[in-house]
């Protein structure tokens, strides 16, 4: 038998960065916003995927291997990036937030948008020029949905790759912080889908992150691609002592280290990351989708057990192949346009 060809190659990366973010963000759902010690005592070890307890704050509603806004905010960016190959407008953009959002009240969830991208989509339908409104930004929105971006991006330049995810989170997380965190998750995810492993993705990161810096207001952590290497120094002692360096909550500067923390912890197995992830506290189902989907990206499908697979994509109704042809058929025209060219 020879060789997949390199669309194949491509394809199985891409699908399984995708994957990553649903069974990350599917296994983190029932733990969400809980600390550490009321995740053991709710759920013992979280070690497959779960529903959550009555009347969770925020997954009360969803049932075992549903999945949460990370992955619906990440499908609709895909889909509007496939759909709009020039470039996805502001004002479109902001609008199919607020009508996701709509769509989440109206199945009686409460899992909305967060207070960094809510904020800056209503004052965009005020009048706020799409410039202004995401100056204050610093929380993981911007990342969690990030990973078509990377998907879609060659890792050929750190500039232009975090130039894309600039314009990506320009609505809502225009800071040098969000960005950077944004940049350095979607540069291993398109180093992934290229043929790399984790540790062979992280000095690009690490340089995405940099570019990511000085693209956006100057609010927030200044240094992420130092948090990063933190975190990826400790992570071999285990979990407490990556969470004494990261910590675990929605602020980029502490969930995206986490995530490539969790990664290095879980040797780059995508499953067992987002494993790490549920149990890790706070933003559990955000920090297991980043890290899954990095992993994911990095092993391609076959990485996962395909019964975990099957129940998220049932329990969801996801098909994930036709995205990931589309993304991808952006990453081939890319690979020949010149550099610039809008997201």
């Amino acid at each position: 038998m020879g060789r997949a060809t390199p669309q194949a190659e491509w394809h199985d990366r891409a699908l399984g960065g995708l994957t990553g973010v649903a069974l990350g963000d599917a296994l983190g759902m029932p733990s969400q916003t809980l600390s550490r010690s009321q995740i053991a005592q709710a759920y013992g070890r979280i070690g497959d995927f779960r529903a959550p307890f009555d009347d969770h704050p925020v997954s009360h509603g969803l049932r075992a291997a549903q999945v949460t806004d990370d992955t619906e905010q990440m499908l609709l960016l895909a889909r509007l990036m496939i759909a709009h190959p020039e470039g996805v407008e502001a004002r479109l953009w902001a609008s199919a937030l607020l009508d996701w959002e709509a769509g989440v009240r109206a199945r009686g969830l409460r899992d909305l948008l967060g207070p960094s991208s809510k904020a800056a989509l209503d004052a965009l339908l005020r009048g706020v020029p799409a410039d202004r409104t995401g100056l204050t930004g610093t929380t993981n929105g911007a990342a969690m949905r990030i990973a078509p971006v990377g998907i879609a991006t060659p890792p050929d330049a750190a500039t232009e790759l975090a130039a894309r995810v600039a314009e990506a989170c320009r609505v809502t997380h225009a800071t040098r912080e969000a960005i950077a965190a944004a940049s350095a998750v979607a540069m291993v995810i398109s180093q992934g889908v290229a043929g790399r492993d984790f540790d062979g993705a992280i000095p690009a990161a690490l340089n995405a992150a940099e570019a990511g810096t000085r693209l956006g207001a100057a609010v927030g952590e200044a240094d992420m691609a130092g948090r990063i290497v933190a975190a990826l120094a400790v992570a071999g002692q285990g979990e407490e002592a990556l969470l004494a360096v990261t910590g675990n909550s929605v602020a980029s500067r502490e969930s995206i280290p986490a995530a490539f923390g969790i990664v290095r912890l879980a040797g780059g197995d995508p499953w067992r990351a987002a494993l790490i992830a549920a149990n890790f506290g706070d933003d559990t189902d955000t920090i297991g989708s980043i890290a899954c989907a990095m992993a994911g990206a990095c092993g391609g499908i076959a990485a996962f057990p395909p019964d975990k697979v099957a129940q998220v994509m049932a329990a969801n109704g996801l098909d994930l192949a036709p995205v990931v042809t589309g993304l991808l058929g952006l990453r081939a025209a890319r690979m020949v346009q010149p550099q610039g060219a809008a997201l």
